[in-house]
């Protein structure tokens, strides 16, 4: 009998449903990352992440106001604070009112902003890694992809609902950053803006969830995790 009839065969990788999925996403993404190459499916991180989000939103709209939230965003751009004092007061106040209005109903179209972003990251990821490294993945794999990789964003929403009712002063409550998971929340407000805006971006979820692309994009792609980590953080 020769050595090859000898080895057993391998056995078959099990399937994962959504839920386990999600949860090895956080434990053992490789297992995600490979079992989309069998199945697509996407709707359940997707549903996670309108939720909480749409949890934070009404959170904002109770405990601080789309008023105050557009103040604040004022103050955070010197440009627009500019443009806004040279405006008469009855300018500024009609501005100030459509601005909140804008907002205040902008927010509740997460869910489908959601799906334009994964859009648009998913075909910016199929192409650099089919086109740029000789990938095999398939654009639903890649949209797929997208939503697992960026679960760990949801914990800003998580963690932002929580420091909402835990009793922030709504006139320093920044609704782009909420909560201290960047350098850039930690700087003193007098700090120039450019360089809070660079701190800003170095953010432990944000972090997390390209680590999570690359993954993605090697399993997925069929490509060197070396490759995957070019078409993800260039």
């Amino acid at each position: 009998m020769s050595d090859q009839a000898a080895i057993p065969p391998a056995e078959p990788t099990p399937s994962l449903n959504q839920l386990e999925r999600v949860v090895d996403t956080f434990i053992a993404p490789a297992k995600t990352f490979t079992d989309i190459r069998r199945s697509s499916s996407w709707w359940l991180p997707w549903l996670i992440a309108a939720i909480l989000g749409l949890g934070f939103v009404f959170s904002v709209q109770q405990q601080v106001g789309w008023n105050q939230v557009v103040q604040n965003a004022l103050r955070e751009n010197p440009k627009a604070m500019q443009k806004m004092q040279s405006l008469t007061p009855e300018q500024a106040a009609s501005a100030m009112h459509l601005q909140t209005k804008i907002t205040s109903i902008s927010v509740y179209f997460l869910p489908v902003t959601i799906l334009l972003v994964a859009l648009i990251g998913a075909v910016i990821l199929w192409g650099t890694v089919n086109w740029g490294f000789g990938g095999r993945a398939k654009f639903d794999q890649m949209y797929a992809v997208w939503f697992y990789a960026t679960l760990p964003l949801v914990i800003t929403s998580i963690l932002g609902i929580i420091v909402l009712y835990s009793g922030v002063d709504p006139t320093y409550f920044n609704i782009k950053n909420p909560v201290g998971t960047n350098l850039g929340y930690y700087a003193p407000t007098d700090w120039p803006h450019w360089l809070v805006t660079m701190l800003t971006s170095v953010d432990v979820l944000k972090i997390w969830t390209a680590i999570l692309l690359t993954v993605g994009c090697a399993k997925v792609g069929q490509i060197k995790k070396s490759s995957a980590a070019i078409a993800v953080f260039d």
